[in-house]
């Protein structure tokens, strides 16, 4: 009798063995089929990554133009949104399926823009009284130049500038300190 039971034991093991290596080896065929699939459809799919160069300005291809645009110093979302609005350009396109035509009229646009003057990042200058928006080295370089007027007519923020410390009033006891290891109100041990 037992040995009855150890070939029917046998059996069932080979019987195992096989259905495993049958399911086995259909599972390698399918993992096979579905990196097959996966490389053609990498294959199929072009992808358009590029740099797009705007007003001195490298923008990925790959970005929408909504996006794209807020790569420009001095383009905000909200600019970068009527921008496109106003050219009627559709945000969502990528930045590399740009004609150079739309590319064209995007620079033309920035270089004098037609917005309301809330938009406008240099309002009422203090030279000209009008209003205009700025982009990319224009945008540092007037900064630069408001800042050396301030400190030259010797005014408060002008002064701050010059020594380094915060222009709007920010509490300085326990920040903005540029040497690193002195500690206010703290008494060393006497030896």
């Amino acid at each position: 009798m037992e040995g009855k039971n150890i070939i029917y034991l046998l059996e069932i093991v080979k019987f195992k063995k096989a259905v495993t290596n049958k399911y086995h080896n259909k599972m390698l065929e399918e993992v096979e089929n579905i990196k097959k699939s996966v490389k053609n459809s990498r294959e199929n799919k072009k992808e358009f990554v590029s740099i797009v160069r705007i007003v001195q300005t490298d923008i990925p291809g790959n970005k929408s133009v909504l996006v794209g645009l807020t790569y420009i110093k001095g383009i905000s979302w909200a600019i970068s949104n009527a921008i496109c609005k106003i050219l009627k350009i559709n945000p969502n396109l990528k930045i590399s399926s740009l004609k150079e035509e739309d590319i064209n009229q995007i620079s033309i646009f920035l270089k004098s823009p037609n917005l309301p003057s809330y938009l406008m990042n240099r309002r009422n200058d203090f030279d000209t009284g009008k209003s205009f928006h700025l982009v990319t080295t224009n945008l540092d370089m007037k900064k630069e130049f408001d800042i050396r007027r301030l400190k030259k007519i010797r005014s408060y923020r002008g002064l701050r500038h010059a020594l380094g410390q915060p222009t709007r009033g920010q509490r300085t006891r326990s920040h903005f300190r540029k040497i690193k290891r002195i500690a206010v109100g703290v008494k060393k041990k006497k030896e």
